[in-house]
């Protein structure tokens, strides 16, 4: 029997990433959207406590198990910004183009540094219901580069800026199959789903 979980996002390509990923455990991963769940508030200084948040206003919302992650990029240069503020790193209303093109800014500003490391972060929590007191929490790294013009169109956010060295491209330059086995939501992913086979939904 098909195991429903409910997705803490309304972003539709990180729906797509997750059911992916959660598929081999026959699970059918549906966006919050599907039940007109609002998104939650993200107050918290964490990617952890945040994903926790969202996950748990979703499981009640929905009365699902739902699953969560919360993910940024945090830049050497920068003192690790945008970090948990990587979607609104421009204010609102949330936009990639303009987050992206901040982030080249902040970076030009900084003359005679040219210390370009960065990396993505990913938080991914599952609770079984919205009370759940132990709740599956994994986490991911995906260390690249930031470039100072966007390159690709595939992927979301800050891929087009993300540079990977050992590949020669960038995050929207990969296939969803390739990112999925490098990035740090796929390496948080696995992490759970490793923990989701030993003790499943």
């Amino acid at each position: 029997m098909t195991k429903r979980l409910v997705l803490a996002s309304n972003n539709p390509k990180k729906a797509a990433e997750m059911t992916a990923l959660l598929a081999p455990l026959g699970i059918e991963v549906l966006p919050q959207s599907a039940f007109g769940i609002a998104e939650a508030e993200e107050p918290h200084d964490t990617f952890v406590e945040n994903a926790l948040a969202k996950a748990r206003h979703a499981a009640r919302c929905a009365g699902l198990p739902a699953v969560a992650d919360d993910s940024g990029l945090c830049v050497a240069a920068l003192g690790g910004a945008p970090g948990v503020q990587s979607a609104r790193f421009a204010g609102e209303p949330k936009s990639d183009a303009r987050n992206n093109a901040l982030l080249i800014e902040r970076l030009e500003r900084l003359a005679g540094v040219d210390d370009r490391r960065a990396f993505f972060y990913s938080a991914v929590v599952l609770v079984r219901r919205a009370d759940d007191p132990r709740p599956l929490i994994a986490d991911g790294e995906w260390h690249g580069t930031i470039l100072d013009a966007p390159r690709g169109d595939a992927g979301f956010g800050y891929d087009p800026l993300f540079y990977v060295p050992e590949l020669g491209r960038t995050a929207a330059e990969l296939d969803a199959l390739t990112k999925n086995s490098l990035s740090h939501r796929g390496k948080a992913m696995g992490e759970l789903l490793a923990r989701l086979s030993a003790d499943p939904l």
